[in-house]
């Protein structure tokens, strides 16, 4: 079948080791089943994975890809949940610490078809194409988890989302606004403001500005580079969701004092569980909203969406289509 995969890794140079071509039909374990993709969202995951991080290289050749919209073997369009925990693990499947996502130990989702448990296919709603669709799995689930699971928000409660412009952050810009919140966003890109304001931010901010009042929460997915604006301004009391570090993982003033003084929580957010992907298809179906998709580009061309995430050039979501 057709497929998207790396045949080896390279930190410097991803793309060397990719390959568009054909590889063997998914094998298909008792109570797993298949989907025929229709579409597929890039995701970082899918760059690491090339640089060789958290992808071994006893499980090459690796079919990449995390999300996926298709339909299931008996015709119905379903939406891909790609956290794959252990077939007795019970509860929340992101504690799970022997948990993956496809395209770690199991093949990906850039391709005709992918194998994945019964239990991780979910119903797409009717409302969403199935490229709209293939943005939910990691990044809208993400940003979901972050905003209605880990930060304690209430309906007009105000919400920092830092470095706007990246998956998960416009897509918590998107359902922050949706779900009542007042949402503040930064950006060192000036047109990535301006696009922010367009999908739900009422306020938009170079990074580092001081914010008009202090927030309640703050979506954090840059890192060491706006992790100090992020602490200072936030209320005392107030939440910091972190679930990415683009920018790094040690920055130069941790806050620690701020922190403790003002009772802040700093919360750590992964993925989402199929339930919350189910609660999200269901959000999006009755708000009307829809992800944010930079470009569709046949999964064939996957090497130029790839590049374009390297390089930083997206606002939403690139999603590779068959």
């Amino acid at each position: 079948m057709f497929a998207v995969y790396a045949a080896s890794m390279d930190p410097k140079n991803p793309l060397d080791g990719l390959v568009v071509g054909e590889r063997p039909d998914p094998e298909v374990p008792a109570g797993w089943t298949t989907v025929t993709v229709k579409a597929a969202s890039i995701n970082h995951h899918d760059v690491w994975s090339l640089r060789g991080v958290g992808l071994r290289e006893e499980s090459l050749p690796m079919i990449l890809g995390c999300d996926a919209a298709g339909f299931d073997e008996d015709g119905n369009e379903v939406i891909v949940h790609a956290v794959i925990s252990d077939p007795d693990w019970v509860g929340d499947e992101t504690l799970d610490p022997r948990r993956s996502l496809l395209s770690e130990r199991h093949q990906g989702t850039f391709a005709e078809k992918v194998a994945v448990p019964r239990r991780n296919v979910v119903p797409k709603p009717a409302g969403l194409s199935m490229a709209e669709a293939a943005c939910l799995p990691t990044a809208w689930l993400t940003a979901y988890r972050m905003l209605f699971t880990q930060a304690d928000l209430s309906p007009g409660d105000a919400v920092l989302v830092q470095g706007a412009g990246g998956g998960v952050a416009t897509a918590a810009i998107t359902l922050a606004r949706a779900a009542g919140f007042r949402v503040y966003a930064t950006s060192r890109d000036e047109d990535k403001r301006r696009r922010a304001l367009e999908i739900g931010a009422h306020e938009v901010f170079e990074s580092g500005a001081r914010l008009p009042v202090k927030v309640d929460a703050v979506m954090e997915t840059v890192g060491a580079a706006t992790w100090s604006h992020s602490v200072r301004s936030m209320r005392p009391g107030g939440t910091l969701v972190i679930s990415g570090a683009t920018s790094g993982d040690a920055p130069s003033h941790a806050e620690l004092t701020r922190i403790f003084f003002q009772q802040m929580r700093v919360h750590g957010s992964t993925m989402g569980t199929r339930e919350e992907l189910r609660r999200l298809a269901e959000f999006m179906a009755v708000t009307g909203t829809t992800p944010l998709i930079d470009a569709e580009i046949p999964m064939e061309n996957a090497a130029e969406g790839l590049q374009r995430v390297i390089d930083g050039d997206v606002f939403g979501k690139i999603v590779l289509t068959r």
